[in-house]
């Protein structure tokens, strides 16, 4: 009898002190975000991040098994905050870019986009003729990099911390024009008050924009499991009730 306690409590023991191991084996990923670039990412009102770039985050947890938290972050400080440790993933809309791989490593794609005008309904425009003309851009952006590019000197050219602030230029008059990724500004149109009064003007271009989750140079272990985990949420249909919750066509 002393002996078959002895034993069952053994076996407890043991099967504690292993499920005490897989909790504490369990991987744990800190994600950010912006949290000002909706309908990609942004605040609710509980103070919360919600959007595509959040939801996408917390399937790959799902289908990692993971133990994930998710914060916010300041655009600017995105890559700063991954290279010293702050956090272990960039999920923020963030283009592959070959500057940006010189110092972070990406994912596979999680979406593509392209860039776009916008601006007030029935006015004219012409980008041969932007004299005198303000052109707004989010800073550290594709867009913002392409305006410098293309316009300085042609301009004037104004660049904001977010996109948030860029709208609210557009909408009180101080820019003429804004030029952003496509599918935000989509969102924006369909979905803000002002939205009735401004429309895009021209065609969207650099339609080969990848976006990714960045991780820090030679991460290759998660860089791995974020890349199964992705085609495993493309594969079940995870990926495209996500997608179809915001947009009525793929953005893949």
């Amino acid at each position: 009898m002393k002996l078959k306690k002895m034993v069952l409590g053994s076996a407890l023991l043991l099967t504690a002190a292993l499920s005490a191991v897989s909790v504490q084996a369990a991987d744990k990923v800190r994600f950010v975000t912006e949290g000002a670039w909706a309908p990609f990412n942004f605040i609710d009102s509980a103070g919360k991040p919600q959007g595509f770039d959040v939801d996408i985050a917390r399937a790959l947890c799902a289908k990692m098994e993971a133990d994930c938290e998710i914060l916010t972050q300041d655009w600017d400080g995105l890559i700063p905050g991954l290279k010293v440790r702050k956090f272990d993933a960039i999920i923020a809309s963030m283009s592959i870019t070959e500057d940006r791989l010189k110092v972070v490593d990406f994912t596979n794609k999680y979406y593509s986009g392209g860039l776009r005008f916008m601006g007030r309904v029935g006015e004219k425009f012409d980008l041969a003729k932007l004299d005198g003309k303000t052109i707004g851009a989010q800073r550290a952006t594709l867009g913002a990099q392409y305006l410098e590019d293309n316009f300085t000197g042609k301009a004037n050219l104004k660049f904001y911390d977010n996109q948030d602030n860029v709208y609210l230029d557009l909408v009180s008059g101080r820019l003429d024009i804004v030029l952003s990724d496509e599918l935000p500004t989509y969102n924006w149109l369909k979905t803000s008050e002002s939205g009735s009064k401004f429309e895009f003007k021209g065609d969207a271009f650099m339609k080969t924009d990848n976006i990714a989750i960045a991780i820090r140079k030679g991460d290759d272990k998660l860089k791995a499991k974020l890349n199964k985990a992705l085609d495993a949420i493309l594969a079940d249909g995870t990926y495209q009730k996500i997608n179809a919750k915001y947009f009525p066509f793929s953005i893949y």
